[in-house]
């Protein structure tokens, strides 16, 4: 189960970039992750509970946000989202297409901190 290391390694970049203050205000955490990442979101979800606990983070939610393949169809000149990542063609001209956009993501998005925690 590579998702917990994953976690541990969006907690450990999260408390290394945050400011000291705000640590231990972090009531949520969203991610964007690729269709094509290899992360099963169920088990990052559990996972993130487990990495949180005895830190500053524990408590805060996890919110992930998914994002689907995009693809460059150079017949129809276009960017286009695939409809299965199973199949690897242009949704409008049926053409092949390799050239991947979108899809591989797993970033750290946006922290919510509560500012008025602490006074």
């Amino acid at each position: 189960m590579h998702e917990l290391s994953i976690a541990h390694s969006i907690v450990d970049t999260i408390l290394t970039a945050a400011e000291p203050a705000s640590k231990k205000d972090i009531r949520e955490v969203r991610l964007r992750i690729g269709a094509l990442a290899g992360v099963t979101k169920d088990s990052l979800l559990f996972c993130y509970d487990i990495a949180t606990l005895d830190t500053p983070l524990a408590g805060s939610k996890l919110v992930v946000n998914d994002v689907p393949v995009t693809i460059y169809c150079a017949v129809c000149q276009a960017e286009r989202e695939l409809v299965s990542v199973q199949r690897f063609r242009c949704p409008v001209c049926d053409t092949p297409s390799g050239e991947i956009l979108k899809g591989r993501e797993l970033e750290i998005e946006s922290l919510l901190i509560d500012e008025y925690a602490s006074t």
